[in-house]
């Protein structure tokens, strides 16, 4: 017999052991009156928790109990509980679940700590946990087995709790402007709100082709035609592309939409947000993002994508030759998609070569049209719209304009899609009847923007794998090459 094979079975033995002492080793419920965190000292106190150590020497017992607010110490003697609840401590093992009740002292080594009067078992693990020290060695299995990973590794829980507290501080901020939080299809009949490949399923009850998420958009706004001024929604997308260290098949993304606002507007309230979230979750408006210190303090600056070029490459947007922007794409590699066009080609440049120089916070402005599909013509700029992207430490956090709410001019841009779409672009948006026509209704004058939750995460945690923010992200399944 194997030696994790003998530790099972000596558990087994021991839950069949307090069986026949009467016990029942799977309660339906234990009213806990305290935590961890409010364990004050000579305070009566009665917690619950997973046992995390454990060390047994004759008729005492110290053992470290766990809540989900952190870690304690508790003393057991058999001339405090007496001979039976002391035979359950001596069948205890790491990973069970007790619940513990007395005074908190402090030991003669400083720590405080829970003198028992009263144990009650609340749950056998029937699996010995990894090593506490080593912790999960393999980063596959502290994915696969995320609940494992929680009980030994305190940051992996700090990172979800920021997450957690992320999303809380946005609907917090959302509703103190008087948004409304709302709900939008994840199965879709045509899919659309962004350029990217769908997951596509079968629907056997309508015997249709369906497809899932890529983003809330077109939804939205068919609510803010219904009527609705302010909304937001903290949606599941999915978009069938590739994985790496900051993109993930599924995630969450927080579109929100206001109507009679453009582009200015949703930067000014985007950048309140920010600093709102970054202060509630860390306390402060400064971060470090990988190696770098950033405040999101102060005013954002706001610069067109043009004056970026002229700055950065000595390229002026206007003036430079075709054959100048082939050679900058051949040198470099990169690829155009779809239809070639100059404005779709220098903003790839653009992409590659500028973006990781925005380190501090920025409004980057006025993209060009063909590479912005759902955006508003700018009022002033021909051949360009009123978009935006926010730039942080060189990474893109949030992508957002004011929107086009004529049915015309967006049936435009959808045409212009489809001629990408038949070019090879395989992210091109496909025409939205649907959505056309409740743009002919009319849709008063209107600004979103979108931001991904798993990357503002991986930014206010500075944790630059996305993974690492999602509970249970997605993974090949075990076995499969």
């Amino acid at each position: 017999m194997s030696r994790i094979d003998q530790i099972k079975k000596a558990r087994e033995d021991k839950l069949n052991k307090l069986i026949e002492l009467g016990l029942n080793v799977s309660p339906a419920t234990y009213h806990s009156t305290d935590s961890v965190a409010t364990c004050l000292l000579d305070k009566q106190v009665k917690i619950a928790g997973r046992i995390l150590g454990y060390r047994r020497q004759g008729k005492i017992c110290f053992f470290e109990v766990k809540d989900q607010t952190g870690k304690i110490q508790v003393f057991a003697s058999l001339a405090d509980l007496g001979a039976k609840e002391y035979e359950v401590i001596k069948l205890l093992d790491i990973g069970d679940f007790v619940g513990v009740e007395g005074v908190v002292f402090t030991t003669q080594a400083g720590e405080k700590t829970i003198k028992t009067s009263k144990l009650t078992f609340l749950g056998k693990s029937m699996e010995p946990l990894p090593d506490t020290w080593s912790g999960l060695k393999d980063k596959e299995d502290r994915f696969r087995k995320r609940y494992l990973d929680l009980i030994l590794n305190p940051e992996s829980k700090r990172i979800l709790d920021a997450r957690w507290a992320i999303e809380r501080a946005i609907r917090e901020f959302m509703w103190s402007k008087n948004y409304q939080e709302v709900e939008t299809p994840i199965l879709q009949n045509l899919y659309g709100g962004t350029n990217a490949k769908p997951f596509t399923t079968h629907l056997n009850a309508l015997g249709s082709e369906m497809y899932l998420r890529l983003a809330p958009e077109l939804y939205l706004k068919r609510l803010i035609v219904g009527g609705y001024e302010r909304i937001f929604e903290i949606a599941r997308n999915f978009r069938n592309e590739g994985m790496d260290q900051t993109h993930q098949p599924e995630f969450t993304m927080m579109e929100f939409y206001e109507a009679y606002a453009d582009y200015h507007r949703m930067m000014d309230i985007t950048e309140e947000l920010m600093k709102n979230v970054a202060q509630k979750v860390n306390g402060s408006t400064k971060l470090k993002v990988e190696d770098k210190e950033i405040d999101l303090g102060g005013k954002w600056q706001r610069v067109t994508i043009d004056e970026l070029m002229l700055k950065y490459l000595g390229i002026d947007w206007d003036t430079i030759s075709d054959e100048e922007i082939h050679k900058l794409l051949q040198g470099h590699k990169f690829q155009v998609p779809g239809v070639f066009s100059r404005n779709k080609a220098l903003f790839a440049i653009y992409d590659h070569l500028i973006t990781p120089k925005l380190i501090d916070p920025t409004w980057v402005i006025d993209y060009p049209i063909e590479v912005s599909p759902l955006s508003k013509t700018h009022r002033e700029k021909k051949g360009r719209v009123e978009r935006f992207e926010g730039y942080i430490a060189g990474k893109e956090v949030f992508d957002g304009w004011s929107e086009i709410v004529s049915e015309r001019e967006q049936r435009e841009r959808f045409e212009n899609e489809q001629k990408n779409m038949k070019a090879g672009d395989t992210e091109a948006q496909p025409l939205d009847e649907e959505f056309l026509e409740a743009l002919s209704y009319g849709c008063p004058p209107l600004g979103g923007i979108g931001i991904g939750i798993d990357r503002l995460t991986m930014f206010i945690t500075n944790t630059w794998s996305i993974r690492e923010v999602i509970a249970f992200p997605l993974m090949r399944r075990e076995g499969d090459d």
